[in-house]
């Protein structure tokens, strides 16, 4: 039976402001859980209803198995997937310019949680190891973003800042390139990429804002092919794209 102050604890763990007050965060699934586990995250509580699924990695103290029912009630997800783990938040530290040689993310106001973890996931993939996001973009332990990074948020330093300020200083203090995505920008198929660099994805509906646009050195955009009908692409689309170029820019 699970008791009402640890019910209470995890379902105020959906909003940020108590993710904050407590510095934890919910991951669900057993993939999910062992491979923060495996990555050196600090687990406070475990809820399953097949201990078997946990790694060895994780105390038995912090376990507890549960009935489906009971796991239901503390679920986040639609399905519930067998294990339910509270962790302690992460604060990893970032020295400014330690990314100067290395090719980094930052995000402009991302908002949709399933982009932000998308992309995130996406930074694992291709070894980008620094996402930079402004203060404004969605919370990196929001349950959402959390479960669609599928576990990079362990592998991958996420960091809040004055974008702005940081761009400027990464420009002026390291002559580094800025990237960014724009509709009007040049060809990224036709472009020489470096491997070092910051590259900006920006707000799904309106792109960077202005006071970040002016501090980009370089505009890229990724071509359509078609004659008409869509737009624009996803923001976590478009950065699978965009890493993808880079990475196979800087192996040739």
């Amino acid at each position: 039976m699970v008791g009402h102050t640890k019910k209470k604890l995890i379902s105020s763990l959906s909003q940020k402001k108590y993710r904050d007050k407590h510095g934890l965060f919910v991951a669900e699934g057993p993939k999910l859980i062992n491979d923060l586990l495996i990555s050196r995250m600090q687990p406070e509580l475990i809820f399953t209803t097949d201990a078997s699924q946990i790694s060895p990695e994780a105390s038995n103290s912090i376990i507890e198995v549960i009935t489906p029912q009971e796991l239901q009630k503390l679920s986040f997800l639609k399905t519930p997937q067998n294990v339910l783990g509270v962790f302690k938040k992460p604060f990893p530290k970032f020295r400014f310019g330690q990314h100067s040689s290395q090719l980094s993310l930052c995000l402009d106001g991302i908002q949709d949680p399933g982009n932000l973890g998308t992309i995130i996931r996406l930074a694992d993939w291709f070894d980008i190891r620094t996402i930079v996001c402004s203060e404004d973009t969605a919370d990196v332990f929001n349950p959402k973003v959390v479960q669609a990074s599928m576990g990079a948020i362990a592998r991958v330093k996420i960091i809040y800042t004055d974008l702005p300020d940081f761009c400027q200083k990464s420009v002026t203090e390291l002559n580094m390139q800025v990237f960014g995505t724009f509709m009007d920008g040049n060809n990224i198929y036709t472009m020489d990429l470096p491997s070092s660099g910051l590259i900006i994805m920006g707000n799904e509906g309106r792109g960077i804002r202005p006071e970040t646009a002016k501090l980009v050195t370089q505009r890229i955009t990724v071509p359509s092919f078609s004659d008409g009908g869509m737009e624009s692409l996803n923001v976590g689309i478009a950065a699978a794209i965009v890493c993808s170029e880079f990475r196979r820019g800087s192996s040739l």
